[in-house]
């Protein structure tokens, strides 16, 4: 089956510059570049040497922008399977389950591209301005009561009245944890830290960089991404920041269910014991306390984030006493959407 005229447009208009060329980055779409975003010098008392990945200068201000864009590489794969005859019909419909950051991320690329709009799953207590916010964006809205049950991708598409499209949320083809952040990644080990600290909602993030860790302490014949220390790398403890609090102000980090996660404590062991990353590395829960200290400590230094995405500041600030103030820490800050 040929594409139609309206399909050809969009298929020219996805621009892939390259997989994994440094010299020819596919990120952000319409100005790429590598890295993507800044890496600066912060200040925090008693350290010397804490940097911050700063993912809230990403196009709606999280880093989800980079999980998006890969979407729209994945409909630009749908529409060549059209062409070719493999795929009959119209182009599937996304749906997701999303607290807003993802739904805002992906809508806007697909609004831009002119592709079918996301299907978008919400919590029944989710806040009025992020409902009306991704609503005039074009998602479609759906709502569900996500705190009684983790729910299949069936039952999602199910939810979301897309029985024949695809669930993000699920999706083991789509590669969540090695390709939505796989640019970041890089961004993030080249900066050869001792620590790191990493939000952990979903943990495709999370489980992305400790995947490209392993690939690249293990090889080698690096990644023409790689820029990094490798010994430094391959003690690099990377701690990733949770909570268990359901009052906690970082909403994206806790959920009474996260069916789709792969992380768990034996996964991380094997990770620390095969010597695929540093001794120390481990996710902990963070106390509300520190997450207040941490936004003051944002807000003097006018860095734009949301409790979950400085969360790895506020674990730092937990963890202080255990950490050599002299080593180079790093801090992700998965940053703050905007909502119109």
């Amino acid at each position: 089956m040929s594409l139609t005229k309206k399909e050809e447009r969009i298929l020219k208009s996805i621009i892939v510059a390259s997989e994994n060329n440094p010299n020819k980055p596919e990120f952000p779409a319409d100005n790429p570049k590598f890295p993507a975003t800044p890496t600066y010098k912060i200040k925090v008392s008693g350290f010397r040497n804490v940097w911050l990945k700063d993912e809230s200068y990403n196009p709606t201000g999280t880093h989800k922008d980079r999980m998006a864009w890969e979407i729209i590489v994945t409909y630009k794969d749908f529409l060549l399977s059209k062409k070719r005859g493999n795929l009959k019909g119209n182009l599937p419909t996304m749906s997701i389950i999303s607290s807003g950051s993802a739904a805002v991320a992906i809508q806007t690329q697909l609004k831009k591209y002119n592709l079918p709009n996301i299907k978008v799953l919400l919590d029944t207590n989710t806040e009025e301005y992020i409902v009306k916010s991704i609503k005039k964006l074009g998602c479609e809205i759906y709502k569900k009561d996500l705190s009684k049950k983790a729910f299949s991708w069936q039952e999602i598409l199910k939810f979301t009245e897309n029985e024949k499209g695809f669930d993000i949320t699920s999706s083991e083809a789509l590669d969540p944890t090695t390709r939505f952040y796989d640019w970041l990644s890089y961004e993030i080990i080249n900066s050869s830290p001792d620590y790191c600290f990493i939000p952990f909602g979903t943990g495709n993030l999370f489980e992305n960089i400790l995947n490209i860790t392993k690939k690249e302490v293990s090889t080698k014949h690096h990644d023409l991404r790689f820029k990094g220390n490798l010994k430094k790398l391959r003690n690099c403890n990377f701690i990733g920041a949770t909570s268990n609090n359901h009052k906690s102000k970082a909403i994206k980090l806790y959920s009474p269910h996260l069916p789709f996660v792969h992380f768990d404590e034996q996964w991380i062991r094997l990770y620390r014991t095969a010597g695929f990353c540093g001794p120390e590395s481990n996710v902990y829960t963070i106390k509300e306390k520190y997450l207040d200290e941490a936004l003051k400590i944002a807000e003097s230094q006018n860095i734009s984030c949301e409790p979950s995405g400085i969360s790895g500041l506020a674990l730092l600030l937990q963890l202080k006493d255990k950490i050599d103030k002299n080593k180079k820490i790093l801090i992700v800050n998965t940053g703050k959407t905007k909502y119109n």
